[in-house]
C-alpha cells in the first residue's frame, strides 16, 4: 500500500506551516506500512484543529463533540474489535474537557492508537491557553499570564496505569512514522504525544528542541535496548545517578551510560524520562518511552460475554424472558 491510498479527496484545512500537516502525511506513511486497508480502520476525533484529521483521511471517520473522542473510540472498538482504531485529540480536546475520558480509556486499556496534538494552546477558537500552556503564557484568555501548573501528557498516561506513551515532533517525520507503527504492534492503549507548532497563536513553542541546529544536542530518541545516546556527534549519553535518582549527562563512552528498557514493567524510569527537559538541564526524550503488557479491555469484555453465552442454557431474548416468567411463578 501507499500513503496516497489513506488521503481523503477533502481539500487540507490547516494553515500554512502548521505542524498538524506532518502528522497527517505521518500517519498515511504508518497507515501504508503496517497495511491495515482502509475499510478495517476507523479514526475518530473530537472538536480542534488535531480533530478535523478524519477528514483528511480515506478510512472510516467519526468527528464527534469536544472531549468525547475517547468514549467514542472506545464504544468503537470495543463493539467491533476487528477494527483498527485511531483517536485524533488535541491537548485542550482531551485533558481539558475530555480529561475524564482520556484517563479511563488509558486505565481501561482499550486497544486504542491515541495521537495528543500538543501545541499548547487552544488553536480552533484563536488563542486561550491550555492544559499544557506553562505557567506565566500570555495568552487571550490570560492577558496578565496563567498561573496554573501545566499538565505533563505522560505523568497523566503513567498515573493512570498507561502501557505506552511515545513522544515525537511535527518536524521528525522518521521517529514519528515509527512511533506510530510500533503504536499499533501495541495491544493496549497507546498514547502518542505530537509535538506541534501553531504558526499562529503559539509560533515557536517547541523551538528548544525543534530547531535544526540545536535539535540533537536538545533531544534524545529512545531506542528500547539501545544505549541512551545524543548530541550532535553522539559524543554524549546519559546516566543514572542514584546520589540524585535522577539522569545525568555524561560522555558517550562513559561506562555508566544507560540502556533504554521500554518494557520494564517498574515506571520510575519511564516517569523520569518524561520529566526531562530545559528545566532540569536534560535533553527532551523522543521515541517509545514505555510500552508494556497487560490485558485489553476489549478483549476482556469480549470474552466475558463470549463465556456467559456458552454457559447460559437461553440462546435468545425470548428465550431469557420465558425462562424468567418460569422463575417467577
Amino acid at each position: 500500500m501507499q500513503a496516497s491510498d489513506f488521503k481523503s479527496d477533502q481539500y487540507v484545512r490547516f494553515c500554512p506551516g502548521c505542524g498538524d500537516h506532518a502528522i497527517c502525511m505521518a500517519l498515511q506513511k504508518a497507515m501504508a506500512q503496517i497495511g491495515v486497508p482502509p475499510h478495517q480502520i476507523a479514526v475518530i476525533s473530537g472538536i480542534g484543529c488535531s480533530s478535523r484529521m478524519p477528514h483528511y483521511l480515506s478510512p472510516y471517520g467519526f468527528n464527534t463533540i469536544h472531549g468525547r473522542g475517547g468514549a467514542i473510540a472506545s464504544g468503537v472498538k470495543t463493539s467491533h474489535p476487528e477494527l483498527t482504531v485511531w483517536q485524533m485529540s488535541g491537548d485542550g480536546d482531551c485533558m481539558a474537557i475530555g480529561g475524564n475520558h482520556f484517563i479511563h480509556e488509558i486505565r481501561r486499556n482499550v486497544d486504542l492508537n491515541v495521537c495528543v496534538f500538543n501545541n499548547r494552546i487552544y488553536g480552533l477558537t484563536k488563542g486561550q491557553y491550555s492544559p499544557t500552556s506553562p505557567k506565566g503564557f500570555v495568552s487571550k484568555s490570560s492577558p496578565f499570564g496563567t498561573v496554573e501548573r501545566p499538565f505533563i501528557p505522560g505523568e497523566l498516561v503513567l498515573g493512570a496505569r498507561g502501557t505506552f506513551f511515545a513522544r515525537t515532533l511535527d518536524v521528525d517525520m522518521q521517529t514519528t512514522v515509527d512511533c506510530m507503527v510500533k503504536a499499533y504492534a501495541h495491544k493496549g492503549a497507546s498514547v502518542i504525544e505530537c509535538l506541534v507548532n501553531c504558526v499562529i497563536f503559539n509560533n515557536g513553542t517547541h523551538s528548544w528542541i525543534a530547531d535544526r541546529e540545536t535539535r540533537a544536542d536538545h533531544s534524545i530518541v529512545l531506542r528500547h535496548g539501545e544505549k541512551m545516546v545524543f548530541g550532535k556527534d553522539n559524543d554524549k549519553g546519559l546516566a543514572w545517578n542514584p546520589a540524585v535518582l535522577n539522569f545525568e549527562v555524561v560522555r558517550a563512552d562513559d561506562a555508566r551510560v544507560a540502556v533504554h528498557d521500554a518494557h520494564c514493567q517498574e515506571d520510575t524510569l519511564h516517569h523520569k524520562l518524561i520529566q526531562m527537559g530545559p528545566e532540569n538541564g536534560l535533553p527532551v526524550a523522543l521515541g517509545v518511552i514505555r510500552d508494556v503488557e497487560e490485558e485489553t479491555y476489549d478483549a476482556a469484555v469480549n470474552k466475558q460475554i463470549a463465556d456467559v453465552r456458552a454457559a447460559s442454557k437461553a440462546r435468545t431474548f425470548d428465550e431469557l424472558t420465558a425462562t424468567l416468567e418460569q422463575f417467577e411463578r
